[in-house]
C-alpha cells in the first residue's frame, strides 16, 4: 500500500474516534509484515488522563491479535504522534511512520522521530 492509501485509511477510521471533549479525532492504521491493516482511534474520558491515543489503541489491538514488536512495517496517523506514542512506535519496532503535521505529510523512521529513545534492556 502507498503512504497516501494508508493515510486515507487512517482518515476513514478517525471518524470513529470517541472525542466528545476535544473534538480532535485521530486515526491510526498499521501495516503488518503479513499485509494486514490494524486500525485504532483515540478514545477520550471525562477524567482526561484516562483517555487513550489512537496509536496505543492500534498497537494494543495488534498485540491482542498475536502480533509482536518487529511485525510492523508502517504506521499511518492523522496527526503528529505525542511523545508517549513515539515511545510506543519505537518499542513496537515500526519501520516507518507517516503522519500529517501542519498541512504536510511527513515520513520518518522511528529513530528520526524519537532520537535517543528509552530502551528498558539498558537499565542497570
Amino acid at each position: 500500500m502507498t503512504d497516501n492509501e494508508l493515510l486515507g485509511a487512517a482518515d476513514a477510521i478517525a471518524s470513529r474516534a470517541y472525542a466528545p471533549y476535544s473534538r480532535f479525532h485521530v486515526g491510526c492504521v498499521v501495516l503488518t509484515r503479513d499485509g494486514r491493516l490494524i486500525e485504532g482511534v483515540n478514545v477520550e474520558n471525562a477524567a482526561y488522563p484516562l483517555g487513550v491515543c489512537a496509536e496505543r489503541v492500534t498497537f494494543s489491538r495488534a498485540i491482542v491479535e498475536g502480533y509482536r514488536p518487529g511485525d510492523f512495517v508502517t504506521a499511518a496517523i492523522t496527526a503528529s504522534p505525542c511523545g508517549g506514542c513515539r515511545q510506543w512506535l519505537a518499542e513496537m519496532q515500526v519501520d516507518r511512520v507517516v503522519f500529517r503535521n501542519g498541512g504536510r505529510i511527513v515520513t520518518m523512521t522511528v529513530a528520526e522521530l524519537l532520537p535517543e529513545q528509552f530502551e528498558a534492556h539498558e537499565l542497570p
